[in-house]
């Protein structure tokens, strides 16, 4: 799994880097037409995520892994090729879909096939190869962006096409693992999990950190700070290095629910943090004084970020029905593909149309959200607890209250 996650992980590091200039000056996108097909496109992919996953608990999860993967390389490879707008459409469309699902299928193989006790250290060292494989890929779509030619984005999208070519060879190296059983697929099981479901939701508020990243932040630094442009870049490095080297110390932190929901406190906290250093950035009129707060606040939000993370997964594990992981990792992991869909806009208004008091309702909305994760997770095992006659569950230690 570490090699298919890094083979994947080199491949989007080069997508994320170039992928907006090729959608721009290749196929020729405006970027309200870039920004309506992505809505889209990941809006179908939050909605198809959560039936994905109880597929591959019925039909096996490590073979749904490889078909995602194929899928996403078909995909950019019809970025390349597609001939019409509808057609690339599609294409953007099959992308979100397959990426948003495989998350939620490799969530649920990693049930399957590691103990409880190793699962959150064990997400957090892929977790690590990934942002290491991200970095990588993210120098190849440098080049490609220096270039500026055609055939260097083309190249790029190839690659990336290669790249989940590779990860789904490596994926059959896994071990086989067996579908549930037929009495435990039942569709649509997860939505009556309600903590889960409910959990799910503020997982995937929190997880507004990321457009906030790749959005929200650069368009503020471009608008109303005095740092230069490249500053962004700068700030993507420093966020990709720090997760590298932080994420597993702070996931051996978090062996329980207890522990999680004092982590995902902490992230709450950090973030306001870094959102009220970003917000101060705008208050130098030097580009180095700018250029520093937004890297101290840089340094705030990777530290809540691994905290979340760590947090984050060990409910979405702790707080699952073993039996079934594709099906409730799926509803967790919507989170990613909400987050892409409605946070750009909703970021970019809430940050520009209303300039600094903008980064503190964002801060506050990070630790009202954390705060309100600790009342639903206690919930939640309540109701594992109800279930374990009839259903045994190993709830991990350290009771929420």
């Amino acid at each position: 799994m570490t090699r298919s996650q890094l083979a994947s992980a080199v491949g989007d590091g080069s997508f994320y880097v170039a992928s907006a200039l090729f959608f721009a000056h290749v196929v020729g996108l405006s970027a309200a037409q870039l920004g309506a097909a992505l809505t889209v496109s990941w809006t179908i992919g939050f909605l198809l995520t959560t039936p994905i996953g109880q597929l591959g608990d019925r039909v096996g999860l490590r073979g749904s892994a490889v078909v995602l993967s194929l899928l996403t390389g078909l995909a950019l490879l019809l970025f390349v090729l597609a001939p019409s707008t509808v057609v690339l459409v599609v294409a953007m469309s099959l992308y979100a879909v397959a990426q948003s699902a495989a998350s939620a299928i490799r969530q649920a193989l990693l049930v399957r096939l590691v103990s409880p006790a190793e699962r959150v250290v064990v997400r957090a060292r892929l977790q690590s190869i990934v942002n290491g494989g991200i970095a990588f890929g993210a120098g190849l779509g440098g080049l490609a962006l220096y270039v500026g030619a055609t055939w260097a984005y083309v190249g790029v999208i190839a690659i990336d096409a290669v790249a989940f070519g590779c990860s789904a060879l490596l994926l059959l190296r896994l071990p086989s693992v067996a579908p549930a059983r037929a009495n435990a697929t039942t569709r649509g099981a997860v939505l009556r999990d309600r903590p889960y479901v409910v959990a799910a939701g503020l997982n995937a508020v929190l997880y507004l950190y990321m457009p906030m990243l790749s959005v929200a932040l650069p368009l503020y630094i471009a608008h109303s700070t005095g740092a230069p442009g490249w500053m962004v870049a700068v700030l993507f490095v420093a966020n990709t290095l720090g997760v590298l080297a932080l994420q597993v110390p702070a996931a051996r932190r978090v062996s329980d629910l207890a522990g999680a929901v004092a982590s995902v406190r902490r992230a709450g906290l950090l973030l306001l943090a870094a959102c009220l250093a970003f917000w101060a950035a705008a208050a130098p009129s030097s580009a180095v004084l700018a250029g520093l707060v937004l890297l101290l606040g840089i340094a705030l939000q990777v530290v809540g970020e691994v905290f979340l993370a760590a947090g984050s997964w060990e409910i979405g594990f702790g707080l699952a029905d073993p039996d079934r992981p594709g099906q409730w990792q799926g509803l967790y992991g919507c989170g990613v593909p909400v987050a892409r869909a409605l946070g750009p806009l909703a970021l970019a208004a809430l940050v520009l149309g209303w300039s600094g008091p903008g980064w503190l309702v964002l801060g506050a909305v990070f630790v009202v959200v954390s705060l309100a994760l600790s009342p639903v997770v206690a919930w939640g095992q309540r109701r594992l607890a109800a279930d374990a006659d009839d259903h045994p569950v190993s709830v991990t230690g350290g009771r929420v209250r």
